[in-house]
């Protein structure tokens, strides 16, 4: 029927069905070819160990290894191995997905396996392990192809087919200079189509983007994204390349920045997952904690100090979380916007000063929006449900229409300028985190508000 809706295939049904049935090995080898690695990998939860293991004498070591680098907890199925199977497979991985497999491993057995490995393999793992989380080399891959700038055009693509053995990574070809620098890049398309009589250096690139080994990624994140290659050569301090970083470690270091900022938004010291002990846990998040409760205690005291104001008006108490909780989320969303922008490691002054003021008029204007609906709603409210005066009803709601505009411009300013200090003294602006901004704003927002309730309500108006 026209209107049918296709259904998506479910592949892990299907690989489930296919490897426990009865087929010859080689007939589920050639079968198992159509399907991709990772929904290979999606299919090993389904199987128990001993299906497991026939899965990997029917696919081979090369095969394993690629459908291991999809796999998320790569160490329970490293066990299953014999070691010398395991190092096996490790040494066909990428270098950085090695890397990766071997932290899952206890440290006995990652060095019986390194062990195990070619020599070529354990430099490459050292080499990555050398650098710190946090920078680049610890997320590039040595999985690249390299040749010299003075090759013809069929000495270039005899090289490029004599490293594709090894390496697989063949879209862009990285070209060294006679001292073994970096020299610049060719397109893969460029050299296939190229004639014999053409000469190398036409087809190089001179100004492709780089970054370097010992550089954060928090330094270069932004310019990694800002290319769209399918990766970018690392260097070392004597512009020599040490590995590249594919479009696919673009994007897990990117996923992985954006989990660690999300945490500290959340007044974590870093991200959290199900493996974690309670001390583990507590340790991240206690810190932060201490420091909110001494700024809560503040707003608490303030709240005392118009204990007055409370006993002649206990109705504004009504109203209290309204304000608070609009001038939290006002300051929670300056931040998030404030943060974006500051990753930008050229903004200018006057650019900063925009960004403030911008944020301000924003406030304002929906402070004004939402207190003059306040001041509507709130003022009915109080007519017709407590049963107070006109005069009294709306004096009430007016005064909350105005905090409320007020607490929400002065948060969105709280919310932009916190950030920008800690980016000025060289702190991650993340660490100015959401439950921070809105314990601050909590504290402008009681002063404003009661402030504002004996002004207006108690010396002007005259209430009670």
């Amino acid at each position: 029927m026209a209107n049918e809706v296709l259904k998506e295939p479910n592949y892990i049904e299907e690989l489930v069905a296919l490897i426990k049935s009865d087929q010859p090995a080689a007939q589920i080898a050639e079968k198992l070819d159509n399907y991709h690695e990772n929904d290979i990998a999606a299919a090993f939860e389904e199987l128990n160990v001993q299906e497991r293991k026939k899965l990997y004498q029917i696919l081979g070591v090369e095969k394993v290894s690629e459908v291991f680098t999809y796999l998320d907890d790569v160490g329970k199925y490293l066990e299953e191995l014999e070691l010398e199977n395991a190092a096996d497979i490790i040494e066909n991985m990428d270098a950085d997905d090695a890397v990766d497999a071997l932290e899952e491993v206890d440290d006995d057995v990652r060095r019986q396996l390194i062990s195990m490995m070619d020599e070529e393999s354990k430099e490459d793992i050292n080499l990555i392990t050398s650098y710190e989380d946090d920078e680049i080399g610890s997320n590039m891959t040595t999985n690249f192809i390299e040749i010299g700038r003075r090759l013809t055009i069929k000495q270039a693509m005899r090289s490029l087919v004599a490293q594709a053995h090894e390496n697989d990574n063949i879209s862009t070809i990285y070209v060294k200079d006679d001292d073994g620098t970096f020299y610049g890049a060719i397109s893969l398309k460029d050299l296939i189509v190229a004639r014999e009589y053409v000469e190398l250096e036409t087809l190089i690139s001179h100004s492709f983007p780089y970054v370097r080994a010992k550089e954060t990624i928090t330094e270069c994140i932004e310019r990694l994204k800002d290319y769209a290659e399918d990766s970018i050569p690392v260097l070392d301090e004597n512009d020599k390349i040490l590995g590249v970083i594919t479009a696919q470690d673009i994007v897990e270091v990117v996923d992985t920045e954006m989990g660690e900022d999300y945490a500290k938004l959340a007044g974590l010291t870093a991200e959290e997952d199900l493996e974690e002990t309670l001390p583990q846990s507590m340790k991240k998040r206690l810190p932060w904690l201490i420091v909110l409760l001494v700024l809560g205690m503040g707003v608490s005291t303030v709240v005392g100090m118009f204990e007055g104001v409370v006993s002649q008006i206990a109705l504004i108490v009504c109203f209290q979380s309204l304000i608070l909780d609009m001038a939290g989320n006002v300051g929670t969303q300056s931040l998030a916007v404030t943060i974006r922008v500051l990753m930008d490691e050229n903004l200018k002054t006057k650019q900063k000063i925009q960004l403030v003021i911008k944020e301000i008029k924003v406030g304002f204007s929906n402070g004004m929006l939402l207190g003059i609906l306040s001041f509507t709603f709130i003022g009915a409210y109080i007519l017709l449900f407590k049963g107070k005066s006109v005069h009294y009803a709306f004096a009430i709601s007016g005064c909350v229409g105005i905090a409320l505009m007020v607490a929400m411009v002065i948060s969105s300013f709280v919310g932009t300028i916190v950030p920008m200090f800690f980016h000025k003294i060289h702190v991650d602006p993340a660490v100015a985190s959401g439950p921070l901004i809105t314990t601050v704003n909590d504290l402008v927002a009681v002063i404003t508000y009661y402030g504002l309730a004996w002004i207006l309500l108690i010396n002007i108006m005259k209430l009670v």
